[in-house]
């Protein structure tokens, strides 16, 4: 499981004109599944989410109760190193994948997070106000 991690002013999601997820002054984090990962894999990447310190003072969302946006995003597994079309074979297919990452999600929520989330197989716009900006790989 991968993530990029990033800290925000405000994210959105949007899907068909319409807002479906958003935070402000929080994190936004773009969340990739493989084959090889687990329940127990979606449970460790959201505490590391939650207790990631890249808030301001060295602050986690743990600490500050800041908003996390989680955005599935399969392409963080594409693979450009033998041209210019990516492959996506290491990306979990989404049978596999939307569990997983609905996992993370209800794992933040039951550590006490904030969670908005965008929409799984939407063509969705992402939007964001990088803070920092600062931004993480978090590689499971």
């Amino acid at each position: 499981m991968r993530a990029v991690v990033q800290t925000v002013g405000r994210a959105s999601v949007t899907v068909d004109g319409e807002v479906v997820g958003a935070v402000d002054d929080g994190l936004l984090v773009l969340l990739g599944v493989t084959h090889t990962d687990t329940p127990q894999v979606a449970r460790t990447m959201a505490r590391k989410v939650h207790e990631l310190r890249i808030l301001d003072d060295e602050r986690s969302a743990a600490d500050t109760g800041a908003g996390i946006l989680v955005v599935s995003q399969f392409t963080l597994y594409g693979d450009a190193r033998r041209g210019r079309r990516p492959s996506w074979t290491a990306a979990a297919p989404a049978e596999t994948a939307e569990p997983l990452v609905t996992a993370v999600v209800d794992a933040l929520r039951e550590r006490g997070a904030s969670v908005a989330t965008g929409r799984f197989r939407a063509h969705m716009l992402v939007e964001s106000v990088n803070v920092g900006p600062r931004t993480i790989l978090l590689d499971l």
